[in-house]
């Protein structure tokens, strides 16, 4: 599976980088520069492979597949019976709803949970293990990390987590315990932000980057806040929360451990996972189906935070904050597509947000096992901190196993449709013809439906045979992996022609191309993304573009154009080899 137009924009960006163009002061580029530059890296590195920017998905998603369940686990490990099963269980999903499963190539939403994952994991390696100032500093640099690659999940989680280590080291203060280790944290992240600072002001520019990745990029991105609550005003989110409440109440007051209401309480509280995989049994209808699924994520927002605060007294350090870091995370991650475009590369923060919540309905109404609870942020008497007793274990094995077998069966059958669907990425064409396969050594591994790569590659003949290496192209809109598979140096400052990453009106644009000595015009005609709208902006722009290029070619899908200068240039030169 190919996705050309999100494609293209990564590795096309990423080869111009591994030739020394510097972002943000040599183009205009509204993203962070991390995923980028590893990507640069790996072409510089090892060349111009596809297969190989897709071994790194495969080994970056397996990563943060193996992170999540650390993370559950050690979530869990002093806050329920038998964590190892129930952090297992929890990380199955996974497998089907992880960061590069919806989208199999290299981007920056994917990197950027895999970095929030890996900050999560030593944050919790630091506070388990005795304080060590290295361990520590590192988890503070990593923290910045997210920043890094997309800038408004990484500044929400950067700032969610200072605030809230900086509150836990104020409250360890108070109570006149040692808060070193989070002090530690804090300096590791702030000594790792003024690097990043730096480093960004002596190459691209501070003024330039801050430009392009906040002032422009939230001028062409940024939701309004009635978009960003529309998420809540489902009616259905009343009755699911209810029946969790109503669940969350029979197993509290199951006292004697009757294991039919302990069931029933897990049936109960599971409703709302289960319905999305009822749905599509009944239906068979993809779209509508991944709609359900993803109106899970209100309802895990909403119960998760509710639980959390009843539940302060019961967690201390980091398992207390987590919580609250993740709903900030989430929230800042649904500024950039809302809840359906958004969602698809932050599902192990879904998964660990339910773990969170699952220990939570159960350490509400009763003390967490092996830990007292005098350690959490409010003192606690000492008479409730003995180990739970055999009835109070069974009855919390016949309720949450039971509860995270319904909801981990359900996530894998909904997101394994969610993800087979590709409902994710109904905007481009995916399923229409045959799977073909690149022929061209630099595209080897890339595989998509149609004649995408047949037309491309004939692009590519042409241009090889046709169009002198050192004469400027423009390609409109920029759906193809020109520049990297041909080796060639971009002349001009803007790739993919759409309006969150193009700051350029088609005026400028003709300007521009004649100030960068633009010889030559390839306008593709059928594109993979249906969006109309890239039609009309294309068709637009070919429109003002040809009152100095004028068409010389009709491929298959591409119409080459040239500038008239250059074709009277070349005309008066064979004048002149005649004479």
């Amino acid at each position: 599976m190919g996705v050309l137009w999100d494609l293209s924009y990564v590795l096309e960006n990423s080869y111009r980088i591994s030739l020394s163009d510097i972002p943000y002061r040599d183009f205009p580029f509204p993203y962070p520069p991390l995923t980028f530059l590893i990507q640069a890296a790996i072409v510089k590195l090892t060349g111009r492979v596809f297969w190989h920017h897709i071994a790194y998905c495969a080994v970056t998603g397996g990563l943060a597949t193996v992170l999540t369940w650390r993370i559950l686990l050690s979530l869990l490990r002093t806050e329920v019976v038998r964590p190892r099963s129930l952090a297992f269980m929890l990380s199955l999903p996974v497998i089907v709803l992880g960061i590069y499963c919806v989208y199999p190539h290299p981007f920056y939403d994917p990197d950027c949970t895999f970095a929030i994952l890996l900050g999560m994991f030593l944050l919790r390696w630091v506070e388990r293990e005795a304080v060590s100032s290295w361990r520590s500093l590192l988890a503070g640099a990593s923290l910045v990390v997210p920043l890094l690659i997309k800038q408004n999940t990484g500044l929400a989680f950067l700032g969610a987590t200072g605030v809230a280590l900086l509150a836990l080291a104020i409250v360890e203060a108070w109570r006149r315990q040692s808060a070193r280790k989070y002090i530690l944290v804090l300096i590791g992240a702030t000594l790792a932000l003024g690097f990043a600072v730096l480093l960004v002001h002596f190459t691209a520019g501070l003024r330039n980057y801050w430009h392009w990745t906040i002032q422009f990029a939230a001028s062409r991105r940024t939701p309004a806040l009635s978009e960003m609550l529309g998420i809540y005003q489902d009616r259905l989110l009343l009755l699911w929360i209810g029946l969790i409440l109503l669940g969350a109440i029979a197993f509290w007051s199951n006292r004697r451990a009757h294991r039919a209401l302990a069931l029933l309480s897990a049936v109960l509280v599971a409703a709302p996972f289960i319905w999305p995989t009822i749905y599509l049994l009944r239906e068979h209808d993809a779209s509508e189906g991944a709609e359900r699924l993803l109106s899970l994520w209100p309802v895990v927002l909403i119960v998760s935070l509710t639980l959390s605060f009843l539940a302060l007294k019961r967690r201390s350090g980091v398992s207390l904050v987590m919580p609250f870091i993740l709903v900030a995370t989430i929230h800042g991650a649904f500024m950039s597509q809302q809840l359906w475009g958004s969602t698809y590369a932050i599902w192990p923060l879904f998964m660990i947000l339910l773990g969170s919540t699952l220990s939570a309905i159960r350490s509400v109404r009763s003390s967490p096992p092996h830990v007292r609870l005098d350690a959490g942020l409010f003192p606690q008497s000492a008479e409730l901190t003995s180990p739970p007793s055999k009835q109070l274990k069974e009855r919390e094995t016949w309720f949450l196993l039971p509860l995270t077998g319904l909801i981990v069966l359900s996530l894998l059958i909904s997101g394994g449709c969610y993800v087979w669907s590709h409902e994710r990425l109904d905007y481009a064409n995916l399923d229409d013809g045959g799977l073909t396969r690149s022929t061209l050594p630099q595209l080897k591994g890339l595989s998509i439906r149609g004649d995408w790569l047949p037309n491309f590659e004939e692009l590519v003949s042409y241009a090889e045979r046709e169009i002198p290496r050192e004469e400027g192209i423009l390609i409109i809109p920029g759906e193809d992996l020109f520049y990297y598979t041909t080796g060639r140096r971009p002349q001009f400052p803007v790739l993919l022609f759409d309006n969150t990453v193009n700051p350029y009106s088609a005026d400028e644009i003709l300007k521009l191309a004649r100030e960068r000595n633009i010889r030559w015009l390839i306008v593709k005609q059928d594109l993979q993304d249906e969006d109309e709208q890239l039609e009309k902006q294309r068709d637009e722009l070919t429109e003002v573009l040809e009152q100095e290029f004028e068409q010389v070619e009709s491929l298959k899908n591409y119409d080459i154009y040239r500038r008239h200068d250059s074709r009277k240039s070349d005309e008066e030169d064979d004048d002149d080899k005649g004479k």
